[in-house]
Formats: C-alpha cells, sequence, structure tokens
C-alpha cells in the first residue's frame, strides 16, 4: 500500500478537521487520552482510535501502542508515516459538515440515553454495525433514542469533540424497525442540539454508503472532503462497520 504523508507537527498544521483524531485527542478527548507524546490513542474502552504527530518518532510510537495486537483506528486527510510490518487496511470515508442550518425534529418518542440503557444500546450497535461501539462508547453522551414497546429501536449520539466542532456518530436502527425516518429524526435532532451551542455538527460516511449520504444531504450536511480510514490490526471490523 502506498502512503501519502502529511506534514510533521500537531493540531497547528493545516484545518482541525482534516485530522479529527489527533485534534479531539489534544483538547476533546485530552482526558481519554493514552500513550506517549508522538502517539496517542483513545481510552480502548471507548473506541480503536488513534493518531501521531505525523513524524516518524511518531510512527514508530504508534508500534508500540499496536504490538499487542490491539485494534487501532486513523483518520486523516494526508496520511502520516506508519509503522512497516503490521496488519494495515486502508479506505477513503468522506467527511460531511452541516454549514446551514438543521431543522429540530418534534421531541415526541424521542429520548435521551443513559447508563441505564448501555446494555441495550450496545446490543443495537452490535447487531446493526454503526461502528466501533465498546463497553463505555456510550458515555461520550448526547445519545437520542427511539423505543417501540420497552425496546430500544433506534439511536444516535456523538463522538469525537475538537473545539467548535462535534461529530454526529452512533447512528443505527433496528432492522425490524427500519422505514419509519427513526435514523433521520435522531440525526436531526443531535445536530441541531450542537448548533444551538453554537457548535458544528460533522460526521463520516462511506463513499459507497448512498442510503447514509442520501440521509446526511437531505439533512443539510454537505462533504467537505475525502479523508483517509487506516485500520492496523483490525481490517476486517473496519470492512463490516459504518465509520
Amino acid at each position: 500500500m502506498t502512503h501519502r504523508r502529511g506534514a510533521g507537527g500537531g493540531q497547528g498544521d493545516g484545518d482541525a478537521l482534516d485530522r479529527p483524531v489527533w485534534s479531539a485527542l489534544a483538547t476533546g478527548w485530552a482526558h481519554l487520552a493514552r500513550g506517549p507524546g508522538p502517539a496517542r490513542r483513545l481510552d480502548p474502552d471507548y473506541g480503536p482510535f488513534a493518531a501521531t504527530d505525523g513524524t516518524p518518532a511518531g510512527a514508530e510510537a504508534l508500534r508500540g501502542l499496536a504490538a499487542d495486537g490491539t485494534e487501532l483506528w486513523l483518520v486523516e486527510a494526508l496520511l502520516p508515516p506508519l509503522p512497516s510490518g503490521l496488519d494495515i487496511t486502508e479506505t477513503p470515508v468522506l467527511q460531511l459538515v452541516a454549514g446551514a442550518a438543521v431543522t429540530p425534529p418534534g421531541d415526541a418518542g424521542i429520548r435521551p440515553l443513559g447508563e441505564a440503557d448501555a446494555a441495550e444500546m450496545r446490543a443495537l450497535a452490535e447487531l446493526t454495525a454503526p461502528g466501533p461501539f465498546r463497553a463505555r462508547t456510550h458515555l461520550f453522551g448526547d445519545f437520542l433514542g427511539i423505543h417501540d414497546a420497552g425496546r430500544l429501536v433506534a439511536m444516535a449520539g456523538t463522538r469525537m469533540r475538537l473545539p467548535g466542532h462535534v461529530e454526529v456518530s452512533g447512528v443505527c436502527t433496528h432492522p425490524d424497525a427500519r422505514g419509519h425516518g427513526h435514523a433521520a429524526r435522531l440525526s436531526r435532532a443531535v445536530a441541531a442540539r450542537l448548533q444551538a451551542q453554537r457548535i458544528v455538527p460533522f460526521l463520516h460516511a462511506y463513499p459507497g454508503n448512498a442510503a447514509a449520504l442520501a440521509l446526511y444531504t437531505a439533512l443539510g450536511f454537505t462533504v467537505r472532503r475525502a479523508l483517509r480510514l487506516v485500520a492496523i490490526n483490525g481490517g476486517a471490523q473496519m470492512r463490516k462497520s459504518h465509520p
């Protein structure tokens, strides 16, 4: 695989959204960051995301983080140097941003999700594969859900946090409950709540996921740019999940 190399350095080099994981680990995720300075990863109980400072030293530090077979995901506009000799899978991903105002839906049937819902949230994520959903992913907060007959059938929430921007993530609907617009309503609700706080919502989707792209475009999201999603020790999991 041929890697395009980004410039070394930190968050100041270019737009923070071009390096969303590195930016988040230095700011909104700083309290969950693990690892040496040139390479950091998110607490594995929250997700597999990692990033480097874009230097060869960062690549070697990343090798150390992956040495025990730990799954790591990088999201970059330009790939930094990566360690050789590891199981590395790369795929394109689109980054979308909601620049225009998102109209909030009615609140009927939508409620906040919390610790009491954790088991159901993880079960729904494992069934629908909206992206990595670990034991504490629900603690990112801002998750909203829709229930049917007491069962959680759809949810959406937030994930990466960096100054002025928060990622909409975890959008999924149980197969038995699709076709009712649940994903659209929940995505709209999460995005509108962020905008009410003067935060710009963004999200990621695979280029081939036409249904998701149509949904987010209808909500007012536009493609900002293409990024690269790199999985170390986790290619199979990446291929079956939405980012």
